[in-house]
């Protein structure tokens, strides 16, 4: 018996055929997380570059004012010391390790005054912060209060915290504290109110509190200004110790500066003044790589430019 002819099928036209979906392939079993995974990935890298390129360009921005300053100016080289002295103080002269050690021992001092200060100024902020945002008769009756300290020059106040606090390290995390509080709190405040409404409402509508609208939505929305408010923070608690150890220790690399000044050794201070700058410069770059990862972690950073 023979079999009945069967009709080919007839082909579709070129342009019908480009719109039929694909065929799924069954071994193809990628995370459908990976094209996410990418973007972040592709946003945390070019955020680090910019960061380092950011740090090297301010850097040699410094060095080639600081050495035109000195040539426009015509300054004396007693006085006014190149990058090319500093380097030949810490690095090339005889009693090259003796003046490294001569820095960086105070250094270490200065550090641990800046770290003590920029703690208590970073708490108290997101403590008054918090509290600001959660019940707003104690912001109108305590912001006030903070930003009229804060149109207080803090060398004015500095004797009044010597006095209460003594010459020791209780003045200087005051001290300390005080420069990191208030651009903190302002922009931690700010960032605790930027959570979307629609979130918001959503939490609410579950049954949230207001702690628990704070913890899961306010909080998270406001990592962008709290590490902005680190970045800022790094610097102003370095020059709130150095201030400190001015005023009221005599310690730390603040009071090497001091008495190198008053003792006119101009290398030792320039020294000073260079290494703590570069120091500041590079703690602040760390901050901005650690908010560039935790951000990209939390799918919070995106690639710009």
């Amino acid at each position: 018996m023979s079999r009945p002819d069967v009709a080919a099928a007839p082909a579709l036209p070129p342009s019908d055929a480009a719109r039929l979906p694909a065929t799924p392939d069954p071994q193809d079993d990628g995370d459908p997380r990976e094209p996410l995974q990418r973007l972040a990935r592709h946003a945390l890298v070019t955020s680090l570059l910019r960061s380092l390129g950011t740090l090297v360009l301010t850097v040699v921005t410094v060095v080639g004012l600081w050495w035109g300053a000195i040539l426009a100016f015509d300054l004396s080289s007693y006085v006014a010391k190149s990058p090319a002295d500093v380097v030949e103080f810490l690095f090339l002269d005889d009693d090259a390790q003796a003046n490294r050690q001569a820095v960086l021992d105070p250094l270490g001092t200065t550090l641990a005054h800046a770290a003590s200060g920029f703690l208590w100024g970073l708490l108290v902020a997101i403590a008054l912060a918090m509290l600001f945002v959660l019940f707003k008769p104690v912001e109108q009756t305590l912001m006030p209060v903070a930003m009229l300290l804060r149109s207080v020059p803090l060398i004015a106040m500095a004797p009044v915290i010597i006095l209460i606090f003594r010459r020791g390290s209780g003045s200087v995390a005051v001290i300390g504290g005080i420069v990191v509080l208030f651009p903190a709190l302002v922009n931690i405040v700010a960032g605790l109110r930027s959570a979307p409404a629609q979130l918001r409402d959503l939490v609410e509508v579950y049954g949230a509190g207001r702690w628990a609208l704070m913890r899961k939505v306010s909080f998270p929305a406001a990592l962008p200004s709290l590490f902005a408010s680190v970045r800022i923070s790094v610097p102003g608690a370095i020059t709130g110790a150095l201030l400190a150890e001015w005023l009221a220790t005599g310690d730390g690399l603040g009071g090497t500066i001091n008495r190198a000044a008053a003792q006119v050794q101009f290398s030792l201070l320039w020294a000073g003044v260079v290494v703590v700058t570069l120091t500041a410069l590079v703690l602040y770059a760390v901050a901005q790589v650690v908010e560039n990862v935790v951000l990209s972690r939390m799918g919070m950073l995106t690639a710009r430019g």
